[in-house]
């Protein structure tokens, strides 16, 4: 991949459905860029089966990178080992509701599970390195690919202490709830808090590349994350 090629990078959606179709709409005449998803796209919010549907028929329509956030990995976990109380701690319970399916039977589509097994860990271009959490700030990006583990790039903030690093690209990255996006030298985080509006967040942030941009959309999901 060049530097040159356009990519529209996605926070955290939490299952807040109506939020990232309205963010969609917003992006709807940006159709030449490639679409890449941080991660997160259940858990919290009212609507993770519906967030989910909607990944499956984007990923048909138009070129999509879906990277696999911590909140994936807790429901893969859960579904593999059968013990669920990590991600149920980690508001595992209102994926659970929107499925219709609980603890017991952790029952899920077949393209829904193909979809969870199939995001990736990380997607680098020639500029941009992109990863749901972070990456250790100590060490450079090529480093982190030969060494990390997936834990690192699915759970990590220690980037978020950190005000230069040895990175020899940006990384682009999620996970962390901001009020605003995160940019600093070699460094930008686009989790602005959709799910958590009550918490003064409530923002599905869309970063636009190569220009660093931002696309933004308050949250419309609030009544529905307040009945879960």
């Amino acid at each position: 991949m060049t530097g040159n090629e356009k990519i529209i990078a996605i926070g955290d959606i939490h299952g807040c459905c109506r939020s990232v179709v309205a963010l969609m709409k917003k992006l709807e005449s940006l159709d030449n860029y490639q679409l890449l998803f941080i991660g997160d796209y259940i858990d919290r919010g009212p609507c993770s089966k519906e967030v989910i549907s909607l990944m499956t028929e984007l990923g048909k329509e138009r070129n999509c990178v879906f990277l696999r956030g911590n909140h994936e990995q807790m429901l893969l976990d859960a579904v593999d080992t059968g013990v669920v109380t990590r991600w149920l701690y980690n508001g595992g319970g209102t994926t659970l509701k929107s499925y219709e399916t609980d603890p017991g039977e952790l029952n899920f589509p077949d393209d829904h599970m193909e979809f969870y097994r199939k995001t990736r860990l990380y997607y680098e271009t020639a500029e941009y390195l992109f990863v749901h959490a972070g990456i250790t700030p100590n060490q450079t990006v090529a480093r982190n690919l030969e060494r990390s583990s997936a834990d690192t790039f699915l759970w990590t903030r220690d980037h978020m202490n950190v005000f230069e690093t040895p990175w020899e690209k940006t990384v682009v990255f999620g996970h962390t709830p901001q009020r605003e996006p995160v940019r600093r030298k070699n460094m930008i985080g686009i989790d602005t808090g959709c799910v958590f509006a009550s918490s003064g967040f409530g923002t599905l942030t869309a970063l636009i590349l190569p220009d660093e941009t931002f696309i933004q959309q308050h949250s419309l999901d609030n009544d529905e994350i307040n009945k879960v």
